[in-house]
C-alpha cells in the first residue's frame, strides 16, 4: 500500500534531466522564495509598537518612524550585499559559502548552522503568525492554535515533496493576493487621511520632548523590528534553482522583493501612526489598520485571509532554502550524504522532511507564540548576516576588482549595522536569546564528528589493495558485485568474488545528475580489473534498487538456464559505532530487502572502519 500511497501524494517520479524544465521563472520565484520577507510586515512593525508600549507608553510610539527608517536602511545594505553575492558566488551557499571562502571553515560552520535553524524557525514563526491572523479573525480557535500549526507545516510539507515547481503554482495565489490587498489597503488608507475621510489621530507628535527616551528603548525597538529583515538571504542559497541566467534573474528576484517590502514596511508603520494604533489582545496590528481602512466589510475579511494564507506559505521560503543549505553542508560532509539524494520529485526530501520535524518541535516547545520566537529567529538570521557581509568585505580587498571600494563601503554597513543587532539582541534579550548558546556548539560538534568520520572513511578507502586475494574458485559459479565507487572496499570484494566465482561481474548504476564522473568510473574500474566485466546500468530515475533489480533477474535466468549458481555479493562498511551506519549502509540494505524475494543467494562483504 506504501507505494500507492506515495504516488498518491506525491506523484509520479521525474527523470534527472527533466530538472532543467522545472527551475523558477522569476514570477514563481518571487513567490516562492521572497514570502517570508513579504509576510513580515505583519509581525515587524507590531513588535516596535509592542516594545514601545511596554517599555515607554503611548507616548512614544513615534519612534516607531525613525525605527523604521534605520531598519530600512540595513535592508538597502543587505540587498546590495546579496546581490554582490549572487553575481560572486552563482553556485548558491549564501552565507555559508562565503564565510567559509573568506573567514574559514568554522566561521562558516557557524553561518551554515545558524541558517539551518533560522529556516526551522522561519516555518515556525511563519506558521505561528498565520495562526495568530486566523484567530484574530476567529477568536473561538485560539485554544488550537498549536494544532493549526502542525496541520499548516504537514500540507505544506506535502506540497514541497511533490516538487518545486508545483509548491511554486500553489503559492503564487496566496503570495500575489497579499500583494494586492496591501497594496490597496495602503493606498486607500492614505488617501482617506489626505482627503479627511478618516480623522488623523496620532497618539503623539514628533514634537513631543525625548529627554525621557533612552537609547536603550530605541536599541530595543529597533531590534524587535528587524525581524522584518528575515527571509531577504533566501534566495542568495537558491540561485542554482532559477532559470538561465540564473545569477541575473535572482538578483533581479531580491531586488524587486526588495521594493515590495520597503513599500509595505512604510505603508503599515505610517498608518499604525496616523491612526494611533495599540497593540490588543487577539487582533494584531495589521487586523486594526484593515478595521479602521476597510471597516468590517468584505476586503477587511480578505486581508485577514490573504494574511494569514501568505504567513503560512511563509513557511516554504525555509522549505526552499532548507534543503539547499543542506546538500552544500553534505557536499562538504558536514551532514550525511544522504541529504544530497533527489527524491522523485527532484527535490531533497530528506531536507525536506528534517525541516518539517524541526519545525514542529520548535512550535510545540514555544506554544505557537511569535513574540517567544522572533529573538531566538533574529539572532540565527543576523549572526550569518554578519559573517557573511563582513567576509564579502574581505572578498573585495583580495580581488580589487571594478568598483570594489564602494561595494566594501557598503558591506561594512551592513555588517555594522548586523553585529550591533546581535550584540543588542544578547544584551536585551537574553531571556529569549540564550537557547542559541545552546544549540549552536551541539549542532557544531555534530558537524566536526560527521567530518571527521567521513575524512578518516576516505583515507581508509583511497589507496587499492595491491595484493589481490586468491583462493581457490568454484566452477560454475557467477558473482555479481554492487560497485558504487572505486575504493579500496570495491578492490577487495573484487579479489574475494574472484575467489569464490569462476565469472564475475561488476554492476553499477549511474544517473544523468553527473555523467562525466560516471564515464570516469567506468574508465578507471577497467584499468584497475581489465578481467572482471563492468556493466553500467543507466537509471533515469535515481533509483538503485528496480535497476539494479531488473539486472539480476536476467543474469539468474541465464545462470538457471546453464544449471550455474548466482551469488549477488553487497560491499557492506561495518562502522565501530552504530550512528554510523546511517552515513554508508542505507542503498545496500534497501538492496538487500529486495532479494530477498528472489531465488539467489545474497552474500555480504564485510569492510570494517576504523577510526
Amino acid at each position: 500500500m506504501w507505494p500507492l500511497l506515495k504516488r498518491f501524494l506525491i506523484g509520479k517520479p521525474l527523470k534527472t534531466l527533466d530538472e532543467d524544465a522545472r527551475h523558477l521563472s522569476r514570477t514563481k520565484a518571487l513567490a516562492l522564495l521572497s514570502s517570508d520577507a513579504l509576510s513580515s510586515v505583519a509581525y515587524g512593525t507590531e513588535q516596535i509598537i509592542t516594545v514601545l508600549m511596554v517599555a515607554g507608553g503611548a507616548a512614544t510610539l513615534w519612534l516607531q518612524l525613525p525605527i523604521v527608517g534605520v531598519v530600512l536602511i540595513l535592508l538597502a545594505a543587505i540587498t546590495l550585499s546579496y546581490r554582490q553575492i549572487i553575481h560572486e558566488y552563482p553556485a548558491g551557499g549564501g552565507a555559508y559559502l562565503v564565510t567559509s571562502t573568506n573567514w574559514g571553515r568554522n566561521a562558516g560552520l557557524v553561518a551554515g548552522g545558524s541558517l539551518l535553524v533560522d529556516y526551522m524557525l522561519t516555518v515556525a514563526v511563519s506558521v505561528a503568525s498565520g495562526t495568530e491572523a486566523i484567530v484574530s479573525a476567529i477568536p473561538a480557535l485560539h485554544s488550537y492554535n498549536v494544532a493549526i500549526g502542525v496541520i499548516i507545516i504537514l500540507a505544506l510539507t506535502g506540497i514541497n515533496l511533490r516538487g518545486m515547481r508545483e509548491s511554486a503554482g500553489v503559492l503564487m495565489l496566496p503570495v500575489y493576493l497579499f500583494i494586492l490587498i496591501m497594496v490597496v489597503m495602503i493606498i486607500w488608507g492614505f488617501v482617506n487621511i489626505l482627503t479627511g475621510n478618516v480623522h488623523y489621530q496620532p497618539t503623539t507628535t514628533g514634537n513631543i520632548a525625548t529627554g525621557s527616551v533612552s537609547l536603550l528603548l530605541f536599541l530595543k525597538a529597533f531590534s524587535s523590528g528587524s525581524s522584518s529583515l528575515t527571509g531577504v538571504e533566501a534566495i542568495s542559497n537558491a540561485v542554482p534553482n532559477f532559470k538561465n541566467p540564473k545569477a541575473k534573474n535572482a538578483a533581479a528576484t531580491l531586488s524587486i522583493m526588495a521594493l515590495i517590502l520597503t513599500f509595505f514596511l512604510v505603508g503599515v508603520t505610517g498608518l499604525s501612526f496616523a491612526y494611533g494604533i495599540k497593540p490588543a489582545k487577539n487582533l494584531t496590528v495589521l487586523a486594526q489598520i484593515g478595521e479602521q481602512v476597510f471597516g468590517h466589510g468584505v476586503l477587511f475579511y480578505v486581508l485577514q485571509i490573504a494574511t494569514a494564507a501568505i504567513l503560512a506559505v511563509a513557511a516554504n521560503t525555509g522549505f526552499s532554502a532548507f534543503p539547499q543549505l543542506a546538500f552544500n553542508l553534505a557536499k562538504d560532509k558536514f551532514m550525511p550524504h544522504s541529504y544530497m539524494d533527489r527524491g522523485d520529485r527532484l527535490g531533497y526530501s530528506k531536507g525536506i522532511v528534517s525541516l518539517a520535524f524541526g519545525a514542529i518541535i520548535l512550535l510545540a516547545i514555544f506554544q505557537g507564540s511569535t513574540a517567544a520566537l522572533i529573538p531566538l529567529y533574529a539572532v540565527c538570521v543576523f549572526v550569518p548576516f554578519t559573517l557573511s557581509q563582513s567576509g564579502m568585505i574581505i572578498h573585495w580587498w583580495r580581488e580589487r576588482d571594478g568598483f570594489w571600494l564602494g561595494k566594501s563601503i557598503i558591506n561594512l554597513v551592513g555588517a555594522l549595522l548586523s553585529a550591533l543587532l546581535v550584540i543588542i539582541l544578547f544584551t536585551l534579550h537574553f531571556a529569549s536569546v540564550w537557547p542559541y548558546l545552546l544549540i549552536m556548539p551541539i549542532v557544531l560538534r555534530i558537524f566536526l564528528v560527521i567530518n571527521r568520520h567521513y575524512r578518516l572513511v576516505a583515507k581508509q578507502l583511497k589507496i587499492l589493495s595491491q595484493e589481490p586475494i586468491r583462493r581457490s574458485r568454484y566452477d560454475g559459479a557467477t558473482v555479481i558485485i554492487l560497485v558504487s565507487n572505486l575504493t579500496r572496499a570495491t578492490a577487495d570484494a573484487v579479489d574475494y568474488a574472484k575467489s569464490v566465482g569462476d565469472k564475475v561481474l561488476a554492476m553499477h548504476v549511474s544517473f544523468d545528475s553527473n555523467p562525466q564522473k560516471e564515464h570516469r568510473l567506468g574508465v578507471e574500474f577497467k584499468r584497475e580489473f581489465p578481467d572482471v566485466r563492468y556493466v553500467d546500468i543507466h537509471s533515469s530515475y535515481r533509483s538503485i534498487t528496480k535497476p539494479a533489480m531488473r539486472f539480476v533477474d536476467e543474469i539468474a535466468k541465464a545462470t538457471t538456464a546453464r544449471n550455474h549458481s548466482l551469488t549477488i555479493l553487497i560491499p557492506q562498511f561495518v562502522p565501530r559505532h552504530g550512528w554510523q551506519n546511517a552515513l554508508h549502509n542505507q542503498n545496500s540494505n534497501k538492496l538487500r530487502a529486495a532479494l530477498a524475494s528472489r531465488d539467489v543467494t545474497v552474500s555480504t562483504y564485510y569492510f570494517h572502519l576504523k577510526e
